[in-house]
């Protein structure tokens, strides 16, 4: 019966320092005095040796208005057209329920790409004025 094994020499047992001479010699492989063969040595994350580091050294000024961002999701024309049959309403729940955006808090931007052919009612997005502009012609409405 054929079994999947590991090469001989693949797996090794996981070397334990710090236990006695017998584990790994003298100094357990971290080499010979000095703070990171100390138990409990070494340095802070981000320490450079008492240079001034890094996070320090680089200037941090000014606002950023990023975590409040709103970002919208494009959306053409031609892709409600072929999605929503004539006089259906076009609303954020209704995309969703069709699989055209996804996420929780999603926003969208209805854009003029592609021709619309039939008439729709859009409501609670928003919409470029071209777009906007083409869903009437269409004999569609804005709300």
């Amino acid at each position: 019966m054929a079994q999947i094994k590991a090469p001989a020499g693949a797996n090794r047992k996981k070397t334990i320092v710090g236990r006695g001479a017998s584990s790994k010699g003298r100094a357990c492989g971290r080499g010979h005095d000095g703070q990171n063969s100390r138990s409990g040595g070494g340095v802070r994350l981000g320490f450079e040796g008492g240079q001034m580091p890094l996070y320090r050294r680089v200037a941090r000024r000014g606002f950023t208005n990023a975590p409040f961002k709103v970002s919208y999701v494009p959306l053409s024309l031609s892709v409600l057209d072929s999605a929503f049959a004539e006089g259906e309403v076009v609303t954020l729940d209704s995309l969703k329920a069709k699989g055209i955006v996804k996420g929780k808090d999603v926003q969208v931007k209805v854009l003029a790409n592609g021709e619309l052919t039939h008439a729709l009612t859009i409501e609670g997005l928003k919409l470029s004025a071209s777009a906007k502009e083409a869903v009437e012609k269409a004999g569609g409405s804005v709300k």
